[in-house]
């Protein structure tokens, strides 16, 4: 009934819980770190090796081994288990080509690339996932280059973190050349045994604009339907914007930087309204403004919808945001902004020049 006394430290503790919990930890490192857990929790060996199906002794050896060495005791020993029998040169061929693939490839997979190092799909794989190599996934990106990127992006990020007293953060926007698209020919709905079909052609029928205010304490809505989408069209929304919006709370607007949130005409009907404050996203930041999140919800209910009209399409909208109003949907920032930062300016220097030579 030996006991072996181990005291953890908050961050061992953490790392070990988890590894308990994670799902892409190999079953071995899992057992051990509960070995840790429940020794530290004054537990006897005899109740541990019982509790995670391991022999006593073995609860011992890992107990000594984390005594001594802390948590990298708790790993293999070098040169444990089967000798790989890839060669040196297969694995370099592997892990370094792999970014530079022929021209007629376009990229390598698994099988082409297993083709011309002369080793098995499987290997390929293995040694992908072991150095989190990807090659069949992109990430879509682009850096601002706004020279007051810093400057524009705390003032909104701040609207989000810290929303003012008596006032209304309303994140806005206008999702243009919305189509009334009709599939050429009725799908079949969904049922046991088979999928919901739908037409890879269509007739296009006509587009609209939304006009949208997202209310980011609130989730709700400020919305308006038009057939462009001219500063004219913009004043006409910020004049709905000024009429919905309950009287006495200044109205802080997030929109981008396109030209006809900027118009001289916009700029006059805002400064004969000084309850109105613009903050504009740096260029090429619409990931900043959460009412793009709203539209990506919007693009996934439009595509299901076959509208033979320009009107059929306006009623399902319209359906569509009251009920969204009617159970509104926040959408709440969360990610720091000094994390932010960092990947944009780890992110410039792997772009810039001197990087890439």
């Amino acid at each position: 009934m030996r006991k072996m006394r181990i005291e953890l430290t908050i961050g061992e503790a953490e790392e070990l819980n988890k590894r308990i919990r994670s799902h892409t930890v190999a079953v071995r490192d899992q057992r051990r770190a509960r070995v840790i857990i429940l020794a530290a929790e004054g537990k006897t060996q005899d109740e541990i090796a019982k509790e995670v199906r391991m022999t006593r002794c073995a609860v011992g050896t890992w107990c000594r081994r984390f005594v001594k060495s802390r948590l990298p005791g708790l790993a293999d020993a070098k040169g444990r288990g089967r000798k790989s029998t890839l060669s040196p040169l297969a694995i370099k061929t592997v892990l370094d080509e792999v970014v530079s693939p022929p021209v007629h490839l376009g990229r390598y997979s698994c099988r082409t690339m297993a083709a011309h190092a002369r080793i098995s799909p499987a290997s390929v794989q293995r040694l992908w996932s072991a150095n989190d190599i990807k090659p069949h996934l992109t990430d879509i990106f682009k850096l601002s280059n706004d020279k007051a990127f810093e400057q524009k992006f705390w003032d909104v990020i701040g609207l989000y973190l810290y929303p003012p007293e008596k006032a209304l953060v309303l994140c806005c926007d206008e999702k243009s050349q919305v189509q009334a698209l009709e599939r050429t020919q009725p799908g079949l709905p969904l049922g046991v045994g088979h999928i919901k079909t739908k037409t890879h052609d269509y007739y296009r029928h006509g587009t609209l604009t939304l006009f949208a205010a997202l209310n980011y304490l609130e989730g709700k809505l400020i919305t308006q339907i038009a057939e462009q989408h001219r500063h004219q069209e913009w004043l006409i929304f910020l004049k709905k914007i000024d009429k919905e919006a309950p009287k006495g709370l200044d109205v802080h607007l997030i929109a981008d930087n396109y030209g006809t949130h900027k118009h001289p005409d916009v700029r006059a009907w805002l400064t004969k309204h000084p309850r109105f404050h613009m903050h504009f996203t740096p260029t090429s930041s619409s990931w900043l403004n959460l009412v793009e999140r709203f539209f990506r919800d919007l693009t996934d209910f439009l595509a299901e919808g076959s509208f033979s009209s320009v009107k059929k399409l306006t009623d399902s909208i319209m359906t569509y945001l009251a009920e969204r109003n009617r159970n509104p949907k926040r959408y709440v920032w969360k990610a720091k902004g000094e994390d932010i930062l960092r990947k944009i300016h780890a992110a410039r220097e792997s772009l810039s020049p001197a990087a890439n030579v």
